[in-house]
């Protein structure tokens, strides 16, 4: 049975229909059609599906989405600015922190998240603010240099 819900993502509203056993991650790929989080072990041990809830990063393969009625949800997609990337998408493609791509998107939240706790992380910080993310292609120094990069900007 679907209840209807509101959900800003992006900064665009959606009333949407949502099954009561939905997760965020579904919602945000299947109904509002985002490419951005992805779904990689749906236990909240990968981190590719995190996204930001007011803020506050979060496994969306986690999240019942009806949880999130009325809240704020920003996803990869909603960094840029228009055609103005974000410092940590410049960042990340400068450092060549991209290699594969799947895990991209969730580290750049996890990453954003830290960089507005905390703007200007140390190596072991910034290290232990990904920690609950992981990559198989880069070895995390050039994600690390991206977002040192970053804080930076």
């Amino acid at each position: 049975m679907k209840r209807m819900m509101m959900l800003e993502v992006n900064g665009e509203s959606h009333e949407l229909a949502v099954e009561q056993n939905a997760t965020l991650l579904d919602v945000l790929r299947d109904q509002v059609g985002l490419n951005g989080p992805k779904r990689g072990c749906d236990n909240g041990g990968c981190g590719c599906c995190t996204v930001l809830v007011d803020g506050k990063a979060v496994y969306s393969c986690m999240c019942y989405a009806l949880s999130y009625e009325g809240a704020s949800v920003t996803t990869a997609e909603g960094l840029a600015q228009g055609n103005k990337l974000h410092p940590l998408q410049s960042a990340f493609i400068e450092a060549g922190a991209v290699q594969c791509g799947y895990c991209t998107c969730g580290m750049l939240m996890t990453a954003k998240q830290l960089l507005d706790d905390c703007p200007h992380p140390d190596e072991d910080r910034i290290r232990q603010g990904i920690s609950g993310n992981l990559c198989r292609c880069t070895g995390y120094a050039k994600i690390v240099d991206a977002i040192k990069q970053a804080a930076q900007a």
